[in-house]
Formats: C-alpha cells, sequence, structure tokens
C-alpha cells in the first residue's frame, strides 16, 4: 500500500481499518480476499479473524464467484458504509483546507 490516508491516520493502522480504507478508495471494484490481504499488507490469517464480522455488519457483499474465489466489494448501499465515506471525505477535505490556509499564509508572509 502507498502513504498513508487520512483514514488511517485518524483511525490508526489495524488490519480492519486498513481493509476499509482500501475498500473505500477502490469502491467501484471487486477482490478476493487473497487479493485484499495482498493489497493490504496483512495476512489472510488475519483477515479471516474478522471476515465474517464484515459481512455481519452489512460492509461488504459477494459480488460474484470466478472458479474457486468469490469477490466481494464495499457494499455502497449501506447507511454505515456511506458514513464512513463521508468520514473519509471530511477527513480529506479537512487536511487539504488546513493545509491550503498554510500555503496561502507563507506566500502572504
Amino acid at each position: 500500500m502507498q502513504d498513508e490516508s487520512f483514514f488511517v491516520r485518524a483511525l490508526g493502522s489495524s488490519p480492519l481499518i486498513k481493509v476499509l480504507d482500501f475498500l473505500i478508495e477502490n469502491r467501484i471494484f471487486d477482490y478476493s480476499k487473497t487479493d485484499l490481504a495482498r493489497e493490504t499488507g496483512i495476512s489472510r490469517v488475519t483477515l479471516d479473524s474478522f471476515w465474517s464480522k464484515l459481512i455481519e455488519l452489512d460492509l461488504i457483499k459477494s459480488t460474484r464467484t470466478i472458479g474457486r474465489a468469490t469477490l466481494y466489494k464495499l457494499n455502497i448501499g449501506s447507511d454505515s458504509v456511506k458514513k464512513m465515506i463521508e468520514f473519509d471525505l471530511a477527513l480529506s477535505k479537512g487536511y487539504a483546507e488546513k493545509n491550503i490556509g498554510k500555503e496561502n499564509a507563507l506566500a502572504v508572509a
């Protein structure tokens, strides 16, 4: 994974937060559990330890099966997911506004 997102900075870099952050940032795509583990830098065993909770909370949904692999994506129809996306956007907006203010102050000085 590249640089740490504002979502991860705010909530911590636990494996669960890393997976949610990745799915928020890539919400139009679906992924196998193996792909998610690889992309987030966590092990499959760790991913499996909280996977059922993500399904139970309706945060993710299965989209299709290719061979033996089931693909999943963020459940953007879920109110909880909508709030997480709003939170992620608010964090990014806040950071941008804070830094634009600093840049403008430096330009005036």
